[in-house]
């Protein structure tokens, strides 16, 4: 009876992980079962045999959520009936209106009720989101604001007290839901599609709760849109042998880049530095950072990796989640490149309705006014409102003029501006769904920043670019001499580097120098190192908000990045660099494998993969043996979770 206990009931410290040999015994079961479905049932059974595959993947994937998150399945439940009757009346009350609806009148327009409907759909979402993610961030900000002392309280806790033996559930913390940054955001996107038009709403329930709970992605990704998967629920099980041999792929993948690469990475050195980054040198402290950035690709895309290779083993197709992000030339080109799903989503369902690179309007002022009055609510600097308030009043003026004297075109000039104010508030927020934390946000708005800038670099001519680079390197070098602060220095220094490149740039420009595939293969490399360059300073908020409880993120994660910086930006001593490279050689040999491989053509890693695929099936499975005694030869004592299963 333990034992049974044990494999039905939930463990919060033993849930169901891609890493351990427990979910690959349950998927093994599961998987059998699935085949027995798919031979044993008629073919001409035809839907009744999809829906029954459906039905079955269904309740495989709230109990393995069940084993994940416990009882925090019923809100999983709860979300999927709500948006499941709301979709179903928002369709209803589309097509009522258009049987209505006069030849005359716009095709577009869209009912009252249907309109509300979505907005009490993305209000019980994000409702429940900002509960379980941002309630000791919003109580936190306003303790701080008006010096009250209101504490968090769990109201679901306090119900389950009421249903089950008194004090059970704490009242007094409130646990996130894994996953359910994901789901929600799965959900959300269902609903407007189906109001849009997109989509036809789901008729049975079971397989739309199918949709919002596929086992493989549901905890952390990708978020799947339902127009790219709903029709799979339709579709006869297919999977050839090339098929199955990229599966097998990808799960080996994943599993050799969480286990070989992120966790060994993170256990030997990146979480001793971060933990207490004053202990370590200025060079580690800064070795330790771009290894993160090599950490967190590892984890987010290994797991991808296996979600992939898991549901594609059962004939549906999630969509790429990563694409060789470091080799991004530009911030922009990163976010094209990195958590893809949410980039999408974050385009489709908030940077185009603000109107993108072709307007502005309510939405961008209200979020351009929040960001100001909340930048001066964290800093203390109330008098920054001034030159918030004077840009937000300039830029409406310069718009209003804009629009009376082009009325039939939008200028570039107009376009750059509409991108720039609504890709910052983009960044921001996506910044914010990673974390309830200022670093966070901070996070997000840097990397707003890095993009605007790259933009308007790239408008530059030569002759503003050298003389722009002379001016900040200047002035920050001024600033590092008159104030000896270690963060002013780490940036005069990066700025220098730039200055020189940009120097001798401008100098071959001058020459009247012809590109040629030396010098444009020059310009990639640098392009690529300094995009990663940045991201990886970025990181340094990203990292250090991580894996905390919220009650005290802020404060911590605050006091982590700043002892990194200063030691970072303080004095190095080349004694310290070579015992370094000595003691982590096989850190250090890790974080150059792995760079090495990621930067391959893509062109190589497919070929490989396909090589991989044609193999006979007896090879693949002498293979993917070998592969999993050299893979777990990394495992650590101590089992380390997803990096992404925390939002």
């Amino acid at each position: 009876m333990d034992f049974i206990r044990h494999i039905l009931g939930f463990n919060a410290d033993s849930p169901l992980l891609f890493t351990q040999f427990y979910f690959w015994a349950f998927f093994a079961l599961v998987y059998a079962l699935f085949a027995l479905i798919m031979e044993a049932v008629p073919n001409r059974l035809g839907n009744k045999k999809l829906h029954l595959r459906n039905v079955y993947l269904l309740f495989v994937s709230w109990f393995f959520y069940y084993k994940t998150s416990g009882l925090f399945l019923l809100i999983l439940a709860f979300i999927t009936l709500s948006e499941w009757l709301i979709a179903a009346q928002v369709h209803k009350h589309l097509n009522s209106a258009a049987l209505n609806r006069p030849q005359a009148a716009k095709q577009d327009a869209s009912p009252l009720h249907a309109k509300i409907l979505l907005a009490l759909s993305v209000t019980i979402d994000l409702g429940l989101l900002a509960y379980f993610k941002y309630a000791y961030f919003f109580t936190n900000m306003i303790n701080d604001l008006f010096g009250t002392g209101f504490r968090v309280f769990d109201i679901f806790a306090y119900i389950g007290n009421g249903f089950s033996q008194a004090g059970r559930f704490s009242v007094d913390t409130i646990v996130l839901p894994v996953g359910i940054s994901f789901y929600i955001f799965q959900v959300i996107s269902y609903t407007a599609d189906v109001f849009r038009g997109r989509i036809q709403p789901v008729k049975n329930i079971l397989d739309f709760g199918f949709y919002v709970s596929f086992f493989p992605q549901l905890v952390a990704g990708p978020i799947v849109r339902a127009e790219e998967f709903v029709p799979q629920l339709y579709k006869p099980f297919h999977l050839s042998r090339r098929a199955f041999g990229i599966a097998v792929f990808w799960i080996i993948n994943g599993l050799a880049k969480k286990i070989i690469m992120s966790d060994y990475l993170a256990v030997n050195l990146i979480d001793r530095v971060f933990d207490n980054p004053l202990l370590f040198s200025g060079f580690e402290n800064l070795f330790a950072l771009f290894a993160y950035s090599l950490q967190v690709y590892a984890d987010f895309s290994g797991y991808t990796d296996i979600a992939i290779g898991v549901a594609m083993l059962m004939g549906f197709y999630l969509p790429m989640n990563f694409n060789s992000p470091y080799k991004s030339q530009s911030p922009q080109e990163f976010w094209r490149r990195w958590h893809m799903s949410l980039g999408r989503w974050l385009k489709t369902y908030l940077y185009i309705p603000l109107g993108g690179n072709r307007k502005i309007g309510f939405g961008t002022y209200f979020w351009w006014t929040l960001i100001a009055f909340v930048s001066a609510a964290l800093t203390g600097w109330w008098w920054i409102l001034i030159p918030f308030g004077v840009f937000i009043v300039a830029v409406a003026i310069w718009n209003k003029i804009q629009i009376s004297n082009q009325k039939s075109a939008i200028s570039n000039q107009r376009k750059l501006l509409y991108a720039n104010l609504n890709s910052f508030i983009t960044q921001v927020l996506g910044g914010l769904w990673h974390g309830a934390s200022w670093n966070f946000i901070i996070w997000g708005g840097i990397n707003g920043i890095g993009m605007i800038v790259e933009k308007i670099w790239r408008e530059m001519n030569w002759h503003i670019r050298f003389t722009t680079m002379t001016l900040l390197t200047g002035g920050l070098c001024i600033a590092d001499y008159l104030t000896n602060l270690p963060v002013w220095r780490l940036f005069a220094v990066w700025a220098a580097i730039i200055w020189v490149v940009t120097a001798v740039r401008y100098i071959y420009f001058l020459c009247e120098g012809a590109e040629t595939k030396f010098t444009k293969a020059l310009g990639t490399a640098w392009a690529v190192l300094q995009t990663f360059t940045f991201i990886t300073f970025t990181r340094l908020f990203f990292r250090s908000s991580s894996n905390l409880d919220p009650a005290t993120a802020n404060e911590v994660a605050w006091e982590t990045a700043k002892n990194m910086v200063n030691q970072i930006g303080g004095a190095w001593t080349n004694a310290v660099i070579g015992p370094f490279l000595v003691e982590y050689r096989w850190v250090v040999a890790m974080f150059v494998a792995g760079m090495v491989i990621h930067w391959l053509p893509t062109n190589w890693k497919r070929r490989y993969r396909l090589l991989f695929s044609a193999m006979p099936l007896w090879l693949i499975v002498i293979v993917v043996c070998l592969a999993i005694v050299l893979i777990y030869q990394f495992v650590t004592a101590d089992m380390q979770p997803f990096i992404y299963f925390q939002f």
